[in-house]
């Protein structure tokens, strides 16, 4: 399954998978002004064999496929633990 993606300029470390190169429309509007400006990342070839660094593959498939797009949110801040 071919995906584009594109990250966010307005929240950090935020990325949107799309399914066709800038087919903004597949997100909610409400959504789409939240992120605000997109910036093309890369074009990749996405399988069941395939690994992402924070996404199970296989949701950002399926919701690909049910939704057009997949939102990946930054990553939890780490816990600090006091001495």
């Amino acid at each position: 399954m071919q995906c584009f993606v594109y990250k966010s300029l307005r929240m950090a470390d935020t990325y949107v998978f799309l399914r066709e190169a800038e087919g903004f429309d597949a997100m909610p509007a409400a959504l789409a002004e939240q992120l605000g400006e997109l910036a093309f990342v890369i074009e990749i070839e996405l399988s069941a064999q395939r690994k992402l660094a924070r996404e199970d593959v296989e949701v950002v498939m399926v919701n690909l496929e049910v939704q057009g797009y997949h939102l990946q949110f930054p990553p939890p801040p780490e816990s600090t633990r006091a001495p």
